[in-house]
């Protein structure tokens, strides 16, 4: 039976409204109706009492949740994990995200996601490889001993048929550029990230099949007067996608609203690099052998070097807009609408609108989810 969601501030495509009814069928919106229309009569209703109902978060770097690491359990159970854990904070989309590691994990993790888009897993979108052809130098808390540059094996891995996304995080200086052009070619999803590439080898790499920068800031050589860097070429070309990780540890507000307000309007996005702790009782993990706890928000080791981080999607809108001062509706489509257009998934995910999957999350002004839908089915 159609349902028929009311007594919401609706976030659709033309901004807030609040005499609209959303009305789901399946996996599905079938309409957008004021309260008083037929159809929302006869469907069944149900009273989101003055909730703010907005598009689902997509989130393309999750690197765990709910305890579980995807590196530690490249399995459909950590899949599941994660998404159940991250579903509470609004991500009605995700990629499981797996940091440099064995070609061997790589497989699993690819085998397991192909899994679980076979078992149904709620929310699942394709996966993030981030690494392992990444940069010594811009290593953060990756473990150089995974890093090299890709073999005809791996390139082949990489480019062959794929359920959903398929996203890869590379150093364009480790990389030739002939093999990102490959990978375009087949689909494949190239950002650029932990780097120490100058500005010209970025600006080739953009022209190569670049896509987008994997948080905008961290582990790239920044923007400087005579040597713009990656951060600079990230900026000024028009057509890529940044992500950002707005937790107040990442990057400065200052920086991220210059970075905001320097490109055009939808080419940034708001991602978690989350770990563990994000939806678990336990502040801890083990990455790279070394046992990290999440203190005051902050995942870093023993040295300082931040680990991945604490952030929920919800947490990364209401940062947005508490910290930089972006309204409500610009941070929200920053979680979803924006990522889905990266992804490539614009015309089906990110967006309450007619014919688009129901993936929704109901809200208080807080940004505090109180529900949400995948694909129509309610948590």
């Amino acid at each position: 039976m159609t349902i028929a969601l009311t007594n919401a501030r609706v976030l659709t495509v033309h901004g807030w409204r609040d005499d609209l009814a959303v009305l789901v069928d399946g996996e599905r919106i079938v309409g957008l109706l004021p309260h008083d229309h037929a159809a929302v009569h006869a469907a069944r209703v149900q009273d989101l009492d003055g909730a703010l109902l907005v598009p689902g978060f997509v989130d393309t770097q999750v690197n765990g949740g709910g305890g579980a690491l995807f590196n530690a359990e490249p399995t459909v159970e950590a899949i599941r994990t994660i998404g159940v854990a991250h579903r509470k904070f609004g991500t009605t989309g995700f990629l499981p995200t797996l940091i440099s590691d064995s070609l061997d994990t790589m497989r699993a993790a690819l085998a397991a996601v192909d899994k679980a888009f076979d078992e149904g897993v709620p929310g699942l979108l394709g996966v993030h490889l981030e690494g392992p052809y990444l940069a010594p130098e811009r290593k953060g808390v990756h473990d150089p001993k995974w890093f090299h540059a890709p073999g005809e094996e791996e390139v082949s891995m990489l480019c062959a048929p794929h359920r959903g996304v398929r996203l890869v995080t590379l150093a364009p200086e480790r990389v030739p550029h002939d093999v990102i052009a490959r990978l375009a070619a087949a689909g494949v999803i190239v950002n650029a990230g932990h780097t120490a590439a100058d500005h010209a080898t970025t600006r080739a790499a953009l022209a190569a099949g670049v896509r987008g920068f994997t948080h905008l800031f961290n582990a790239m050589t920044p923007f400087g007067s005579r040597e713009p860097g990656v951060v600079g070429a990230a900026l000024d070309d028009p057509d890529n996608w940044c992500g950002l990780i707005v937790d107040g540890h990442h990057v400065h507000p200052t920086s991220l609203r210059a970075a905001i307000a320097a490109r055009p309007r939808g080419k940034m996005l708001l991602v978690t690099d989350a770990m563990p702790p994000v939806g678990a009782d336990d502040p801890s993990y083990v990455l790279n052998g070394e046992t990290i706890v999440m203190k005051d928000g902050i995942c870093q080791t023993a040295n300082g070097v931040l680990a991945g981080s604490a952030l929920d999607m919800a947490g990364a809108v209401r940062n947005t807009v508490e910290m930089l001062g972006l309204p409500l509706d610009e941070a929200v489509r920053m979680a979803s609408t924006y990522p889905a257009d990266f992804l490539g998934l614009g015309a089906s995910h990110g967006r309450i609108a007619v014919g688009y999957r129901a993936d929704l999350v109901a809200m208080d002004d807080s940004c505090n989810v109180r529900r949400s839908w995948i694909a129509g089915q309610s948590s």
